[in-house]
């Protein structure tokens, strides 16, 4: 990289945290993260365990978001004296090593500028994510179970952890269905990115012959909905039903019946939760899930809304597929509503969706 390079790609990154500057509006954040902290102090105020949690969330996001910028800030003042001791003694060592820095500054401010993108209501919550497969049997059920392992790897990739709320088997491969719940910051504002049908072409190893198969898995994405969060569920739109829980892989084979369904009528709207032994906590962690759909089911009749204004027709089905996985007569994942795509196919089913997440949330900005 020629020096006048590495002083456009600082100009840029300068004119790019300039205006995170302006967008954070950091004085705010700095003054609430004292008064948060002030509130911290105060010897009542692990009386409410549940209050404080929240305080102390708030707080440690402010905290993260502020001191990345200054991290950020302090690292472009650094770039700028050794670009300048680069410019006077002409050291191909000391050249390199600014290169070097440049670029990860470049890509650390990527990443930023993607965490910054999250700022939709919910972005930062937990997220359910379920799995359902289209027609077309086992092999529908097999694709259905190496999507449920790629979302798995992704998240232990990010630290995040993976429970499994409800699942139920495949007849002879797979699975019928799952519900996850992915517990991490910003978890739902990237998981957003993977709801719709995920389309796999393949050489199906169910079929003797050898043929092509295509196979269609709808993926669900909600965030986890906090007990304050205002979403009206009037109880006697409410259908509850308990039943034996049944855990997956050999688990514990449960006496009482604790598995909890609970029904919306009103939408047809059905969540279903085995994960603990209690159907007290079942019931809970149920009605959460079931807030984050209605909130989904919200969000998607003002999308509608929003295309009608605009004349956009959008068909919803199986053709409407978000992505393709094509592991033969070639290897390719393309996401269709970015026209972004890779040829590692391995590589994106072993949980490297951070591409896809990225391109998605940035398209959304244009």
């Amino acid at each position: 990289m020629e020096l006048v390079e590495i002083r456009q790609e600082l100009d840029k990154m300068a004119k790019l945290l300039a205006g995170f500057r302006g967008s954070l509006d950091l004085d705010e954040k700095r003054s609430r993260i004292a008064e948060l902290d002030e509130v911290m102090t105060d010897p009542s105020f692990w009386n409410d365990q549940q209050a404080a949690q929240t305080v102390i969330n708030e707080v440690n996001e402010l905290k993260d978001l502020v001191n990345t910028f200054d991290q950020h800030q302090e690292s472009l003042e650094n770039l700028e004296v050794s670009h300048e001791l680069v410019k006077e003694e002409e050291d191909p060592d000391l050249r390199a090593e600014l290169e070097t820095e440049v670029n990860e500054l470049t890509e650390a401010l990527n990443k930023f500028e993607l965490f910054m993108l999250l700022s939709e209501p919910y972005d930062k919550n937990n997220a359910i994510l379920e799995l359902h497969p289209g027609a077309g049997g086992t092999e529908s059920q097999d694709w259905a179970s190496m999507l449920l392992r790629m979302y798995t790897r992704w998240a232990e990739s990010k630290n995040f952890k993976v429970q499994t709320m409800d699942y139920l088997p495949g007849d002879e491969a797979g699975l019928k269905s799952v519900t996850l719940m992915i517990k991490g910051h910003n978890a739902y504002g990237f998981l957003k990115a993977e709801k719709g049908v995920h389309r796999l072409v393949r050489i199906s190893p169910f079929d003797s012959s050898g043929r092509r198969h295509t196979s269609f898995v709808s993926c669900e994405v909600m965030p986890e909905m906090d007990g304050d969060i205002d979403i009206e569920v009037r109880t006697e739109d409410l259908k509850i039903d308990t039943y034996r829980s049944s855990g997956a892989g050999g688990q514990h084979v449960n006496t009482t019946d604790s598995a909890v369904r609970i029904t919306h009528v009103p939408t047809n709207t059905v969540v279903t939760c085995q994960s603990e032994r209690s159907q007290i906590k079942n019931r809970e962690s149920a009605m959460k899930m079931l807030k984050g759909k209605l909130y989904q089911l919200e969000i998607e009749k003002q999308q509608q809304e929003l295309n009608e204004i605009r004349g956009e027709q959008k068909e919803i089905g199986w053709g409407s597929q978000i992505r393709s996985y094509v592991f033969h007569p070639y290897s390719m994942v393309k996401d269709h509503r970015t026209n972004h795509e890779v040829g590692n196919t391995q590589g994106v089913m072993d949980g490297d969706l951070d591409p896809f997440i990225d391109a998605y949330l940035r398209s959304q900005m244009d």
